[in-house]
């Protein structure tokens, strides 16, 4: 079964950190949400058989700045040309100053079963370091409005790394997140990408650069307080109770199909990979030309072996060397777990059951181990 992914493109304002598409003026959010109907009619119309859907995800920018309507219209053309499977999960991606009683009655209404709140942090400092929308009075409140609305499966995300973050105030943010008994949480090190504000302002000394030792240790810090507190690190980046760990970016790591609709939203059929232009108004004219704007890479097996290595790592589950002896042969398998010896030795992987599992330490280094063992 396969799962959708909505980009809305929209938020109130620009984090200083982030480099996902979006834009802060919302005066094309009709005509986008519009050309973004089309883009799943044209799409899905062009098969006889409905496509089964598991899996739903409204992420961005902000896509609890859409309107119940719109929500509504999106819900109502995918349910025309897929099928839902029963109580599947629903995801809605949510600022903290966006959530109200009367919008989480009405997102439950609509099916919405799961929520991913951009928290970020509990200290209004770096709130506002980041140029975040929301105070910190505003995070904890939010939570308490979701689990009276009645929403049992929700996340939150958090930062690590600032510049202004101590490993204390760490200890707190994470602390939060455990006393309120928060099923799920996504932890991200705080990362300065290119043409960022945040680059910008770190190379006119503006603001402090990231100290890489001080991320290091406040990971490894998380890690131990999350497995204290009996979170399961199923992912690098994601913790959850046992039994919601997110459904949807977990098909992701494990490789199933997955359709994207909307500005730079990304497409996958386990073969080929597409992804939309990231424009809302290139999007919008092309798609009122009754054209899909995106770019298409046809993946080799090779790239295939490699994209599996990369995500199969990341998460607690591991590589599975059967699974590449099975699809892509049993000289490439021997050939990983050969290359895969040497950080065996140092402590940084473990097999286990056929498996090549990340240890904590490993953690640390995930993308250079996974990027030694490509292809």
């Amino acid at each position: 079964m396969a799962g959708i992914y909505i980009h809305i493109p929209f938020c109130k304002q620009a984090c200083n950190y982030c480099n996902f598409h979006f834009s802060t003026s919302l005066q094309q959010k009709s005509a986008l949400v519009n050309a973004l109907l089309h883009e799943i009619q044209l799409t899905a119309g062009g098969t006889e058989v409905k496509e089964t859907i598991s899996t739903l995800y409204f992420g961005g920018g902000t896509p609890s700045l859409l309107t119940a309507d719109e929500l509504q219209m999106i819900m109502d053309v995918l349910q025309q040309h897929f099928v839902f499977t029963p109580g599947m999960e629903v995801t809605l991606e949510a600022n903290p100053d966006d959530i109200t009683d009367d919008k989480l009655q009405q997102w439950k209404t609509l099916g919405i079963n799961r929520l991913s709140v951009g928290i970020q942090s509990f200290l209004e400092a770096e709130l506002q370091w980041m140029n975040r929308a929301h105070t910190a009075a505003e995070s904890l409140v939010c939570i308490d409005r979701i689990k009276v609305a009645g929403f049992t499966n929700f996340s939150v995300d958090l930062i690590y790394g600032s510049p202004l973050l101590n490993d204390a105030d760490w200890k707190k943010n994470v602390q939060t997140v455990i006393d309120k008994d928060i099923p799920h949480i996504s932890c991200y090190a705080l990362t300065v990408e290119p043409k960022t504000a945040l680059d910008k302002m770190i190379a006119q000394k503006k603001k402090a650069p990231v100290d890489a030792e001080r991320q290091a240790q406040q990971f490894l810090l998380l890690m131990q307080w999350m497995q204290e507190a009996g979170y399961e690190h199923y992912e690098i980046s994601n913790f959850a109770k046992p039994g919601l760990r997110s459904k949807h970016n977990s098909s992701y790591w494990s490789g199933e199909k997955y359709f994207g609709f909307g500005p730079s939203a990304h497409s996958f059929n386990g073969r080929s990979r597409k992804w939309n232009v990231a424009n809302n108004a290139l999007y919008i004219q092309s798609l009122q030309k009754d054209t899909i704007p995106f770019e298409e890479e046809v993946l080799t097996p090779v790239q295939q072996l490699n994209e599996y290595i990369m995500t199969a790592l990341r998460t607690m589950e591991g590589i599975s060397t059967k699974y590449i002896s099975t699809k892509f042969g049993e000289e490439k398998a021997a050939r990983v777990i050969a290359a895969s010896y040497k950080y065996e030795s140092t402590g940084k992987l473990k097999m286990v059951n056929g498996r090549i599992v990340l240890t904590a330490e490993g953690k640390l280094f995930a993308d250079g181990i996974a990027a030694d063992l490509f292809f």
